[in-house]
């Protein structure tokens, strides 16, 4: 009896303890547990969250959101496939959404599609309408400051007093047409409150001024060159002058190249930096010039008559200057005799020099002949083994010595002056005189 009753204490104590343990079960239930009432009504308040954000942002009539247990669907078009990928990432910023169903694809209506692009230019005219009053002034200021800046730069007087010569006052006037620019340049963005585009295009400016640089550095090379060739001259128009090897006179100096006229009467083009960094032989700078010639005579003769000889009919020449003196001296010794070189001075305004060189040695060489010293004859024969030399040739060369024997050398001097030279001058006057090309030479420049 004890224990049935002990039996039916413990099963009424189980049966009450039941209830009580699955109330406390339901309590104590993990915390973010969301009961299916809870969750219905947060999917729908994230459904009408998102509509109303998508009905906010415009554009997305099209789309349809719906939401269960925290998964959004997304369906309907959207005016581009961009538009429709980038509600991925609208949607993700809302809270509670577990995945994302985008459904949208991109729409098939013309009309549709190009609306954005009409409603993006009609924004950007009406922006260009607003801004264009303040774009006005700013092209107006512009354009009286650059007016003004080549007003000045037109003016003669100020340039020509201060530059030293015209090539110069040219590059004055167009370093302030420059600066006037770039002042309206930077005034007119001021302005247009744009001075935060006056860095990207100095940078631009910069970069492009860089590569032009590059290729066209031998054009700037010889640029400067004409520059400081224009200020202090090496030369004179018809001077006659070697610059690397090449000989002739002086045309015209230009912003680019160094025109010579040859002795052949070629003209000659040099670029100015090969003329600034050449050595540069100006022949005209001195009236006086110098010519020297050689003459061999034989071994035996007697040298210091020879010397004195040769000096005494050289300097009794009339082209010939007394000062400096002429003149010789002994060169070397050869298998054909003893060199003897001859030098003299002479006028070159007033003597040609070539042509004095030569009537020079023809009267030096006259002279040592009718003094009965022998100059040696440096041709040589070559004769074959068991050939004998044919007789026309050894008559042919015994009456060419009887001619040279017969008619003996005159020693009168002939006349030297400088024709051929002043023809040359003449021809380049003329060329100078037609004014075609540009000419940074000028007779008060100043002289190396």
């Amino acid at each position: 009896m004890t224990i049935l009753r002990l039996l039916a204490v413990l099963c009424v104590t189980l049966f009450l303890a039941l209830p009580v343990s699955a109330q406390d079960t339901t309590t104590d239930a993990p915390t973010g547990a969301i009961s299916t009432d809870a969750t219905a009504q947060t999917d729908a308040d994230m459904a009408v969250r998102l509509r109303e954000i998508l009905s906010e942002l415009g554009g997305f009539e099209d789309v349809t959101v719906t939401v269960n247990e925290g998964i959004v669907t997304l369906r309907g078009t959207t005016n581009s496939a961009a538009e429709a990928a980038g509600l991925e990432a609208l949607v993700n910023r809302v809270e509670g959404v577990v995945a994302i169903k985008n459904n949208v694809t991109e729409t098939a209506d013309i009309a549709r599609r190009l609306n954005p692009a009409v409603e993006r230019f009609t924004a950007r005219m009406d922006q260009f309408l607003i801004f264009l009053p303040i774009l006005v002034i700013a092209l107006a200021v512009f354009a009286v400051i650059v007016f003004l800046g080549f007003r000045i730069a037109r003016l003669r007087q100020p340039w020509e007093r201060i530059a030293p010569n015209a090539f110069i006052a040219d590059l004055f006037r167009t370093l302030v047409r420059i600066a006037f620019v770039i002042g309206g340049v930077v005034i007119a963005l001021d302005i247009m409150n744009a001075t935060a585009l006056l860095s990207t295009i100095l940078g631009a400016a910069g970069l492009i001024g860089l590569a032009i640089g590059f290729a066209v550095r031998d054009t700037v090379e010889n640029f400067i060159a004409s520059v400081m060739l224009s200020i202090r001259q090496p030369f004179r128009p018809n001077d006659v002058v070697e610059i690397n090897g090449d000989q002739g006179k002086v045309i015209r100096l230009t912003s680019r190249a160094t025109i010579l006229l040859s002795f052949d009467g070629n003209h000659i083009r040099i670029p100015n930096a090969t003329v600034f960094k050449s050595r540069i032989i100006n022949f005209s700078l001195n009236r006086e010039r110098r010519f020297q010639f050689t003459i061999g005579v034989d071994s035996d003769a007697d040298l210091a008559a020879v010397r004195t000889l040769a000096a005494d009919t050289l300097q009794g020449l009339p082209f010939i200057l007394d000062e400096p003196a002429v003149s010789v001296w002994l060169g070397d010794i050869t298998d054909a005799g003893v060199e003897v070189i001859v030098t003299g001075w002479i006028d070159q305004n007033e003597t040609s020099l070539v042509a004095a060189r030569g009537e020079a040695l023809r009267l030096v060489k006259g002279a040592i002949t009718a003094a009965g010293v022998a100059i040696p004859d440096t041709t040589y024969t070559i004769r074959l083994d068991g050939a004998e030399p044919p007789a026309a040739a050894q008559s042919k060369g015994t009456a060419a010595k009887s001619a040279q024997v017969s008619s003996p050398e005159t020693l009168t001097p002939e006349a030297v002056d400088a024709e051929q030279e002043n023809a040359l001058d003449r021809m380049i006057d003329a060329e100078r005189e037609d004014g075609e090309g540009e000419d940074l030479l000028r007779e008060d420049a100043l002289k190396e």
